[in-house]
């Protein structure tokens, strides 16, 4: 799961990318820089907050995520005896060790 800053971090970098591009193509329909610009930072104010709030959703849900094989187990912080048994035999039952 990504924290809250990360995923700030990959919604600016992506809107980086698009406002160059719409940029560009408000400029060459609008030939005016201060229109190109309006249409530029509120396009992409709105989508970066969208885009951050669509990531922590998407957090959320399980649905097309591997699970971990252990992640079902029930352990302590501090392991005991009884939870590294549990473990090798879950990773037996899996496959993973003999």
């Amino acid at each position: 799961m990504d924290t809250p800053k990360r995923s700030w971090m990959k919604s600016i970098t992506w809107r980086i990318i698009g406002v160059v591009l719409l940029g560009l193509i408000s400029y060459f329909i609008t030939k005016n820089w201060k229109e190109m610009a309006i249409i530029t930072v509120i396009f992409h104010g709105i989508r970066v907050v969208l885009y951050y709030y669509h990531e922590r959703i998407w957090d959320r849900i399980s649905w097309g995520r591997m699970k971990h094989p252990l992640e079902d187990l029930p352990v302590t912080d501090e392991l005991t005896p009884e939870d590294l048994e549990a473990v090798k035999e879950k990773l037996k039952s899996l496959g993973y060790i003999d």
